[in-house]
């Protein structure tokens, strides 16, 4: 019987199925392996060397799609008309991606090899045969096939073809597909279909441009543009002088062309580029590396000019002061790495001395007492001979 291990997400690892050959003893591995590679990608006949050393399945949902990683030796899967007749709810398109090694597709009449870097599409409800002839590893995304807005010819169109990752639409989904898989599992359902959804509008342009149509003015080619200036955008947020006039003259469209595209996602490109900035920012100041670099050095790092114009910008989205951001994230760090958890140790280290954080200092001194209660109270406690945690300090409450 086959048997997989569920594992919650964790910021290094989404949740999902996650099989592994390690602790498989050696004479059941092989078996093992043949299953689990089965069972995450249909009804195949599955062909392994005479022994399996070592291989990882990683499989996590995004939306109505699976994300699948897999890491192993070499092998061969061969799907067979007598495999498809026997398949019920199997009627899937694979996108894969792949990532290190070397392998050959074979579907609808081509036969291709795929260098690291290609992508390249199947189609489960037609014969295929893939093989890896050594140690490799896959990025997929295995997508039903109804999500598809594409007729029969045209899938077939753009089955078995590799996409290198140097032509235009290769450049933006071979990257864009790789952080979809990392990430999958990591969000809510509706987010992972509306993220999904930038790879059925790339496909969609794929095949226009395999049958030769012309894919300027479609919502598919709309959207693939929008993700090619957004791409260009976080690039070069760095650039203070970014500006709309900027991005249209490099992207090759007009301005008005451009405000239209962002005007369909309901934002505009000023606010874009702002709200990119500000994340970059905002991840910056909570990680432990950036922790000596003063917030206006971040700011301008990221593309701010102006430190007041980014504090009232970095508030505005937050809800929380850059200075408050920093303070709360470093709190968080030593909350868990602290073996004492005193708490003098946990200020003096969440509150960094830098000119630009003198603002902390100024605050009133009821309003910084209250604070520092309040973190008191929430920070937990811990017994200096067992280490267990005791329970927050519960502060009686006084009649008015």
């Amino acid at each position: 019987m086959m048997s997989d291990v569920s594992v919650k997400g964790t910021g290094k690892q989404p949740a999902g199925i996650f099989y592994t050959t390690d602790g498989v003893p050696r004479q059941r591995r092989r078996t093992y392996w043949r299953d689990a590679v089965a069972h995450t990608f249909g009804a195949v006949d599955v062909k392994l060397a005479e022994e399996v050393f070592s291989g990882t399945i990683h499989a996590s949902p995004t939306g109505r799609t699976r994300g699948v990683t897999v890491d192993s030796e070499a092998l061969q899967t061969v799907r067979t008309p007598r495999l498809i007749a026997q398949s019920t709810g199997d009627d899937h398109v694979v996108v894969m991606l792949l990532s290190s090694g070397l392998a050959r597709v074979e579907q609808d009449a081509r036969d291709a090899y795929v260098e690291p870097g290609q992508l390249f599409v199947y189609d489960r409800a037609r014969p295929m045969r893939l093989t890896f002839p050594d140690t490799f590893q896959t990025k997929a995304l295995v997508l039903p096939r109804h999500l598809l807005s594409l007729r029969e010819s045209d899938l077939r169109r753009i089955t078995a073809s590799p996409l290198d990752s140097t032509t235009p639409l290769g450049n933006l989904l071979s990257p864009f597909l790789s952080r979809l898989v990392d990430t999958a599992g990591a969000y809510p359902q509706h987010v992972g279909d509306l993220i999904t959804r930038n790879v059925l509008d790339l496909l969609t342009v794929l095949a226009d441009e395999r049958r030769g149509g012309d894919t300027t003015g479609t919502p598919s080619a709309a959207r693939v543009l929008l993700m090619r200036v957004q791409a260009y955008i976080d690039r070069h947020l760095a650039d203070p002088d970014l500006t709309p006039e900027a991005i249209a003259r490099a992207n090759q469209i007009s301005l008005r062309y451009l405000y239209k595209l962002f005007q369909s996602e309901g934002t505009t490109v000023r606010r874009w580029i702002q709200s990119r900035r500000l994340e970059q920012c905002r991840r910056e100041l909570a990680h432990r590396d950036a922790a000596s670099r003063t917030i206006a050095a971040v700011s301008r790092r990221w593309g701010f000019v102006s430190a007041a114009h980014f504090s009232r910008a970095f508030r505005a989205a937050y809800g929380m002061s850059p200075v408050e951001w920093r303070y709360s994230a470093a709190l968080e760090r030593r909350t868990h790495t602290s073996p004492t958890g005193r708490l003098d140790v946990l200020l003096t280290a969440a509150m960094p001395a830098t000119a630009d954080d003198a603002t902390v200092s100024r605050m009133p001194r009821e309003r910084s007492w209250a604070r520092r209660r309040a973190l008191r109270d929430k920070t937990p406690r811990y017994d200096s001979v067992s280490s267990k945690v005791s329970p927050p300090i519960a502060h009686p409450r006084t009649s008015p």
